[in-house]
């Protein structure tokens, strides 16, 4: 018998969440985020763990690092020295007025 193949779903199937993070906080700081949860309508828990996730990504993404050696260095050097020459769309964009001094 044929087998069909089952539409792909686009949904992530949420981790299970089994690990447990501590952390202290003063009142006052408690408050603040709190509030800030509640305007996004957010659990205490999930804004927080959004809020170090995003930090996270940010810190990660920052810290690219790659190593060249000697000459592809130069070339990489070479390569940000001699940028090509702005495109016409390029210049009749920057000529035009910004959205806000419209």
């Amino acid at each position: 018998m044929a087998q069909t193949a089952q539409p792909h779903s686009t949904r992530r199937t949420p981790a299970p969440k089994n690990d447990v993070i501590q952390i202290r906080a003063s009142a006052s700081m408690k408050a603040i985020l709190t509030r800030a949860a509640s305007l996004r309508g957010q659990k205490l828990s999930e804004f927080m763990l959004d809020s170090a996730r995003r930090e996270a990504e940010d810190a990660i993404l920052n810290q690219r690092t790659f190593f060249l050696d000697a000459e592809q260095h130069e070339q990489f050097l070479a390569m940000l020295d001699s940028a090509p020459a702005p495109s016409e769309q390029l210049k009749k964009l920057m000529q035009r007025k910004p959205s806000w001094e419209r």
